[in-house]
């Protein structure tokens, strides 16, 4: 049942999953969650804030898992874990903020709390009467003699995430802006050098070097400010420059995440993990792949599939994280790109195979996010799939006079028969390699 505004719930578990949920639809502006961990209420730093752009508080205790698009409508999700929470935090603010619009737009808007491992609902709150809000605190988390509470607060800001981060302590990186020209001066002109006086015949002595002194210490640098831009690429906008969003170096993160129907899994049943799922289907085994081509004209694969998980600091420069086959690891499949040897790139291909346990992607829902080390995450979520289809391009990631253009496929592809998906997705795109039976 949900409860009303100002109302609170023992909570009576630690492992806990935070759902911000809402309807989609035409018009309807995005939305992100989010959490900050208050102590006196306020953040200690800026380390304390849990949202898209910094997905994880070093304590463990929360995490950002991303969004999951379903019939029902689209969710963003937070794992807490109330016991990994360290002492000194008093609070957890659970909040929402919108993404080019504002909540009088968003239809069904509502938090839920469940017991992340039996499912069970802990807590809901439908938030009621939004307006011209760009931002929400939907609930919190609160300690209660030795234990942990939920309340439900439904307190609204016009001025968005950045107005409801900066009021709790946090500093927000805001564009610069050049400063005017000044106005132009008279210029004195210069004064003629004054004469040097004689040398006298003996020079005096050169006064004693004082002694060397050791250098102090360079000062730590100066933490930097929260960076609240992203960027979700659509069908309208499917394309985004990686320079002009500040990711020119460092590691990129490429992340897929999904979640299954509801009615093979049931009610709020385990979505949104990589690796295998259990279920109604059986075990799925999802497989995040890319197609690399070297500047050098070296081609080649890096995946699971015959432990082609490539490497960071060597070409291809691309590196496949283990792959998951336990459904033990919460945070999708994930590949990293070192953005040091862009140069070093012509294109990639990021794609995603079924290895087992299911016939097509008709029943996943699923979000691919990149998020470049040194600038603005970008993502989008892939289309329904209408085809048997066992193979789908998620993105392509083009050298372009040296800057990297990502461009947003979410082509689902039907192999043909006897056709293996890698060699299908080679002949879509024109890669031109020579394929051979492998196996994880």
């Amino acid at each position: 049942m949900s409860m009303l505004k100002g109302a609170n719930a023992p909570v009576p578990t630690t492992a806990l999953r935070v759902e911000l949920g809402w309807r989609s639809g035409p018009g309807v502006p995005d939305a992100d969650a989010s959490a900050l961990l208050l102590a006196t209420g306020r953040v200690r730093s800026d380390d304390d804030f849990v949202f898209y752009n910094q997905p994880a508080h070093p304590s463990g205790a929360v995490r950002h898992e991303g969004k999951r698009t379903a019939a029902a409508g689209v969710t963003d999700t937070l794992s807490v874990d109330l016991a990994r929470v360290e002492g000194a935090i008093e609070r957890i603010v659970l909040a929402a903020s919108a993404d080019g619009g504002t909540f009088g737009q968003v239809p069904g808007l509502y938090i839920e709390v469940t017991d992340a491992v039996s499912g069970q609902a802990v807590a809901r709150f439908d938030s009621p009467g939004a307006t011209v809000e760009t931002a929400f605190v939907l609930g919190e988390f609160y300690r209660r003699q030795g234990g942990w509470k939920f309340r439900a607060v439904g307190q609204g800001y016009s001025s968005g995430l950045e107005g409801l981060a900066t009021d709790f302590g946090i500093t927000v990186d805001k564009p610069q802006h050049a400063a005017p020209p000044a106005a132009a001066r008279p210029v004195a002109p210069p004064l003629p050098p004054a004469p040097l006086p004689p040398l006298p015949s003996t020079l005096p002595p050169a006064p004693a070097s004082p002694p060397t002194m050791p250098a102090a210490p360079a000062p730590p640098p100066a933490p930097q400010p929260v960076r609240l831009s992203k960027v979700t690429l659509t069908k309208a906008a499917p394309s985004v420059s990686l320079a002009k969003q500040g990711g020119t170096s460092g590691a990129m993160r490429v992340n897929l995440n999904w979640q299954m129907r509801e009615q093979f899994f049931g009610r709020g049943g385990r979505g949104g993990r990589g690796g295998r799922w259990g279920g109604g289907r059986g075990e799925i085994d999802l497989d995040l792949c890319a197609l690399y081509e070297l500047a050098d004209g070296r081609k080649g694969v890096v995946q699971a599939l015959g432990n082609a998980f490539g490497s960071l600091h060597r070409p291809p420069y691309i590196h496949l994280d283990g792959d998951d086959r336990t459904g033990a690891v919460a945070s999708g499949e994930n590949l990293t790109v070192n953005l040091d040897h862009r140069q070093d790139f012509r294109r990639i291909l990021v794609f995603v195979t079924i290895y087992e346990g299911a016939d097509s992607f008709a029943d996943l829902h699923a979000t691919v996010t990149l998020q470049p080390q040194h600038g603005a995450p970008i993502d989008f979520s892939l289309d329904e799939c209408a085809v048997p289809s066992t193979v789908c391009a998620l993105a392509l990631i083009t050298n372009t006079g040296g800057d990297l253009l990502v461009q947003r496929e979410a082509r689902y592809l039907v192999p043909e028969r006897g056709v293996s998906p890698q060699r299908t997705i080679d002949r879509a795109y024109g890669w031109g390699m020579n394929w051979t039976p492998g196996r994880k």
